[in-house]
C-alpha cells in the first residue's frame, strides 16, 4: 500500500473551495495540524480553522474537505474537525485598537429612515449566532433607538469604579447606548462638541468583553459625530446600508465617499426594502424601485451583500423588543441576514491583519 504524505494531503485540499470564500482551503491558510498514522493504514486527521465565524456551517464545510479527502486512493479513516478563530485587523493608520475589541464594523448610511439601525441590529445577532462575541454602540446620540430594538429599556448598565461602564447584556450581546444612561424622553439638547465627547467616552469607557466584532450602528449624514468616529475610532471597515431609491442612494454615497477619504475600507452595501410582497395576495412590488443597491457597488467596485425585503414582520418584531434573527431564527428573512453578515465577515477576514501588538515597545532612558 503506498503511503499517504502531507504532501498529498495538501495537494488534494488544493484543489476543493470553500464555498464562502470561493478559494481553496490550502491558498488560504485554513488548513492545520496535518497527522498521518504511523501504522500503514493511512489514515488522517487534520484541523480546519476558518478565519470567520461559521458556527452554523461547520458541518458542511466538514462534509465538503471529508469528501475531498475520500478522493486519495487507499486512504484510510478521515477525521476532520472545524473550528473558527477571528483575528484583529488593520485599521486607520495611527489609530490604536480599543481593549477588549479585536474588529469594529461601522453601518453607515447617508440618511435615516432606511433601515439602519435594524439591519445593525441584526447582523450583530447573526454574527453572534454564528459563534462570535459580538458587541454593538448606539452611535445615534440624538436619536438612541438600540434599548428598544433589544429590549433593555429602562435597564441601566453596571458602573465599576476605576474600570469603566459594564455593557448590557441582551439576547447574547454586548450593548452600549447614550439611551441606556439616561431618561428615554429627555431630548439630548447638546452642540456638537459635547456630543462627539459623550460618544467617545461611551466607546473607550465601555468595560467590552473579549470582542470578536463590535458592530456600531452609526448616526445618519456625514456631519462631526460621522466624521470624529471615522477619523479617531479604529474602524476597520464599513458597510452602507441603502433603499433602491435614488434619492437614499445619492446620500448613501455622500457616506461612502467620507469612509474613503479617511482610509476606512468599505466592506459592501446592504440594500433594504428591495421589495414589498403583500401579505395578503402574495403579490410582489418594488416599492422604492430596483437595483439602486447594485448599481451602487457595481459603480464604486464593491460588493452588493444582499437585499432585504419590506417585511412588516421585521418592524413588528424589532418594535417589540425581539429582531427578526432571534424571533424568528429558521425564517427566510433571518436566513437572508445570515448570508449578509457571514459575507461581511469573510470580506473582512480577506483584509491584512493587525501587526502593532508585534511591535516591540521603545523606551528612551537616561544612562
Amino acid at each position: 500500500m503506498t503511503q499517504i504524505t502531507e504532501k498529498t494531503i495538501l495537494d488534494t485540499l488544493s484543489q476543493v473551495t470553500n464555498p464562502h470564500t470561493q478559494r481553496d482551503f490550502v491558498s488560504a491558510k485554513q488548513i492545520k495540524n496535518i497527522r498521518l498514522s504511523a501504522d500503514g493504514k493511512n489514515d488522517v486527521a487534520l484541523d480546519v480553522v476558518l478565519n470567520y465565524p461559521a458556527k452554523r456551517q461547520l458541518g458542511r464545510i466538514q462534509a465538503i474537505v471529508t469528501e475531498g479527502l475520500q478522493s486519495i486512493p487507499a486512504i484510510g479513516q478521515i477525521s476532520v474537525n472545524v473550528s473558527s478563530a477571528v483575528v484583529a485587523h488593520a485599521v486607520q493608520r495611527g489609530v490604536k485598537l480599543i481593549p477588549g475589541v479585536k474588529n469594529i464594523i461601522a453601518v453607515a448610511s447617508g440618511k435615516g429612515g432606511v433601515g439602519k439601525s435594524t439591519t445593525a441590529v441584526n447582523l450583530a445577532l447573526a454574527l453572534m449566532l454564528e459563534g462570535a462575541r459580538v458587541g454593538i454602540l448606539d452611535a445615534d446620540i440624538y436619536g438612541p433607538s438600540l434599548p428598544q430594538m433589544l429590549g433593555v429599556q429602562g435597564q441601566q448598565p453596571e458602573a465599576v469604579e476605576g474600570r469603566g461602564i459594564m455593557p448590557l447584556m441582551a439576547h447574547g450581546l454586548q450593548a452600549m447606548s447614550i439611551g441606556l444612561l439616561i431618561d428615554p424622553e429627555q431630548p439630548m439638547v447638546w452642540r456638537g462638541p459635547m456630543v462627539t465627547q459623550a460618544l467617545m467616552q461611551l466607546l473607550k469607557e465601555t468595560c467590552w468583553q473579549d470582542l470578536d466584532y463590535l458592530i456600531v450602528d452609526m448616526p445618519p449624514g456625514t456631519g462631526d459625530i460621522q466624521l470624529t468616529l471615522a477619523q479617531q475610532v479604529p474602524v476597520t471597515g464599513a458597510v452602507i446600508v441603502t433603499t433602491p431609491q435614488d434619492i437614499a442612494l445619492l446620500d448613501a454615497r455622500k457616506g461612502l465617499k467620507m469612509f474613503e477619504k479617511v482610509g476606512v475600507p468599505i466592506l459592501g452595501v446592504v440594500e433594504n426594502m428591495s421589495i414589498h410582497i403583500c401579505s395578503q395576495c402574495g403579490h410582489a412590488e418594488p416599492v422604492f424601485g430596483s437595483g439602486g443597491g447594485g448599481r451602487m457597488a457595481t459603480d464604486y467596485a464593491i460588493e452588493l451583500l444582499g437585499a432585504l425585503p419590506l417585511d412588516i414582520a421585521i418592524r413588528t418584531q424589532t418594535d417589540a423588543g425581539t429582531p427578526t434573527v432571534v424571533a424568528d431564527p429558521d425564517g427566510q428573512v433571518a436566513e437572508i441576514y445570515a448570508t449578509i453578515a457571514r459575507r461581511l465577515a469573510v470580506k473582512l477576514a480577506g483584509q491584512a491583519q493587525d501587526q502593532t501588538s508585534k511591535f516591540p515597545d521603545i523606551v528612551i532612558r537616561n544612562t
